[in-house]
């Protein structure tokens, strides 16, 4: 099982963690990575804040939190991907806000912080150039139902960010 979906916002919009559990596989066989592993977390605005207070020294929501593992994948087992933390909260407010589906806002998310697993990064324009054209590349593959991206990400080896404060493995948010 590549992605593990746990919903955790019982108040926020509706989403089938289903939907995001096929999307989030889709995504890994783009990049290539089928037998990696990926654990996503649906949640709400006041989970996420939390984490992004706590992680990031941030007091406020964020849209999506990425923290990476730094396992490499061994003789028969798979590689741990990490975890993306996803608020529907603020997914479901930019979704308005760009005035499409909250599952396309949620695909943007969840891409985005696959990227951060990665070891993607936007803190330059030049890390923001690279993040955003591989996105849209992976993206644009998902959703059109491309079997592989076009291009590797180079940085897959790199991981986490020093930059995080409680927690040196947590990359930064969108």
């Amino acid at each position: 099982m590549p992605t593990a979906v746990v919903r955790r916002a019982s108040g926020s919009p509706p989403l089938a963690t289903s939907q995001v559990r096929r999307l989030g596989d889709r995504v890994l066989a783009v990049l290539e990575l089928e037998q990696a592993e990926l654990s996503v977390l649906l949640t709400d605005d006041a989970t996420i804040h939390t984490l992004n207070h706590r992680h990031r020294g941030k007091d406020r929501p964020t849209d999506v939190l990425a923290f990476p593992l730094a396992t490499r994948k061994m003789a028969g087992l798979p590689r741990l991907l990490g975890d993306v933390v996803i608020s529907l909260d603020t997914a479901a407010r930019q979704a308005r806000g760009r005035r499409r589906e909250l599952f396309a806002e949620v695909r943007f998310l969840l891409v985005h912080g696959v990227l951060h697993l990665l070891g993607y990064d936007h803190g330059t324009r030049n890390e923001k150039r690279e993040m955003d054209a591989m996105a849209r590349r992976i993206l644009r593959d998902v959703t059109h139902g491309t079997a592989k991206a076009t291009r590797r990400p180079r940085r897959a080896a790199r991981a986490g960010h020093a930059k995080m404060k409680a927690n040196p493995s947590l990359s930064k948010e969108k």
